[in-house]
């Protein structure tokens, strides 16, 4: 059975942020739902309310939902159109494809003032005589019935012929009411048919079984001297079963029946059924998958590519390093990718899926790196060789030598001096930048004069002329 919860009203309130009390709409289609309930205090400022497809037998449990605007109801169970004079905002009401036989329940909208459009086609209503113009007298606030304008001419027929019309929906709505009693008697009959027939399937001995506390006696073809040959055909029997099992649900299917709701109902406990029995199957059928092997038992790490990306290894001399570049998808996240790089192999995880490679040499994982490139998309993870040192790119490599000679050429180096490199200056010469070009060099048009010397008396190419003024 399907009931509205609060962990489904949560998970059709995504757009509200999945908060419940200021919601204003609300979708509960094909959830199975038997029995309307708790939205009234959950949602009281619900506006739109989607109920289709569903399995609702009676319309309850919305009087307080003051706001609502629009109910949907359509492909259910209703009998009868009752307990929405709360909604008083109401403007549009959808029962079509219900089982309403009691069309004088209509009456009970004329407090929802504000409904404007009803629909109640396909429900056995729909087929009496003078329905169109009762709905029509019935609820003056009515514009438009089943998708079809109201005129103001078919409202004054309606009402100057209502007491004549009422009258003969009347006799049909009692017609209908005893057509409903015989149906719902069957529909019982069938449901104590089908509990009694479980039963006997239940009960010892069905089906050629023997059991010895039951009482019963043995058939006559096992107290025979071919009494071993019985197993086999009990065998047979069971074997025969799944075929049964799908002529039974190929006869449900073809056997006619009512459009009733207690047909509805049997439906869906019948697919219910169908749909356990599937589950335990597949249960039985289903595999577990073993884990994937990375490491063999004497240590040797297998090369695994199981989220089936491109790659490329390359073994950089130059500067004396493993590089792996991952092909990894442009637009994933990247703390969906874990990189663990030890000594013989590197490990990637992408979204759970281990990509594994064992290396061609040993590398120091203390000392790799992992960059994405932000264009592509690409992992590239750089692994340093053991043994080895990252040089700036075109130098020589030189090799590592252990902490142990190291640690014993320290004293020595420290009590030897310090040794200079002497260089004679005449085996060296920087070469003159500035004659590199020699030529004839330009003075410029415009010289300013030297500043003037003093003569003195005692240059010999000293005159004094007495015209001359003295210099202040």
């Amino acid at each position: 059975m399907g009931r509205i919860t609060e962990d489904l009203v949560r998970r059709n309130a995504e757009h509200n942020d999945c908060v419940i009390f200021s919601l204003e709409e609300l979708s509960l289609h094909q959830q199975e739902i038997e029995r309307l309930e708790h939205i009234d205090r959950w949602c009281r400022d619900l506006k739109i309310l989607y109920l289709q497809n569903n399995l609702i037998g009676k319309i309850e449990n919305v009087g307080k939902l003051k706001k609502l605007e629009y109910l949907n109801l359509a492909l259910n169970n209703v009998e009868k159109i009752e307990n929405l004079e709360g909604c008083e905002e109401l403007t549009k009401l959808d029962l079509t494809v219900n089982f309403i036989g009691e069309l004088s329940s209509v009456k009970t909208l004329r407090g929802n003032v504000h409904l404007r459009e009803l629909f109640l086609m396909g429900n056995p209503c729909a087929d009496f005589e003078g329905y169109r113009p009762f709905v029509v007298a019935a609820l003056p606030q009515l514009q438009c019935l089943d998708g079809k304008e109201i005129e103001r001419s078919e409202r004054i027929q309606a009402l100057q012929n209502l007491p004549a019309v009422e009258q003969r929906i009347r006799e049909q709505e009692r017609a209908h009411c005893l057509k409903r009693a015989r149906e719902k008697q069957e529909a019982q009959r069938k449901l104590r048919e089908e509990l009694e027939n479980k039963e006997k399937e239940n009960r010892p001995g069905f089906e050629g079984h023997w059991d010895p506390g039951s009482g019963a006696t043995l058939p006559p073809s096992a107290e025979s001297k071919d009494h071993p040959q019985a197993p086999d055909i009990q065998g047979g029997e069971r074997n025969h079963r799944k075929p049964e099992d799908g002529e039974d649900d190929l006869e449900f299917w073809n056997k006619p029946s009512l459009f009733t709701p207690e047909s509805r109902l049997e439906t869906l406990r019948h697919m219910e059924k169908q749909r356990r029995d599937q589950e335990k199957l597949s249960e039985k059928k289903k595999k577990v998958k073993p884990p994937r092997t990375l490491i063999t038992e004497d240590g040797r790490a297998l090369n695994v590519n199981e989220p089936k990306l491109d790659f490329s290894l390359k073994d950089d001399e130059n500067r004396h390093q493993i590089i792996l570049d991952l092909a990894v998808y442009r637009y994933m996240d990247t703390s969906l990718i874990h990189v663990d790089v030890q000594p013989t192999y590197v490990r990637v995880m992408v979204k759970g899926k281990p990509f594994q490679l064992a290396l061609p040499a040993e590398v120091r994982p203390d000392s790799s790196s992992a960059r994405r490139s932000q264009t592509t998309g690409h992992l590239v993870i750089c692994m340093p060789k053991v043994g080895e040192v990252i040089t700036g790119g075109r130098g020589t490599h030189t090799s590592v030598r252990s902490t142990m000679d190291s640690s014993r050429e320290q004293p020595d180096k420290r009590s030897k001096p310090t040794e200079k490199l002497e260089v004679d200056p005449s085996k060296h010469s920087f070469p003159d930048v500035a004659n590199i070009v020699q030529g004839a060099r330009h003075t410029p048009r415009r010289v300013r004069p030297a500043p003037g010397v003093m003569p003195s008396e005692e240059d010999p190419d000293f005159e004094d002329n007495p015209e001359v003024p003295p210099l202040i």
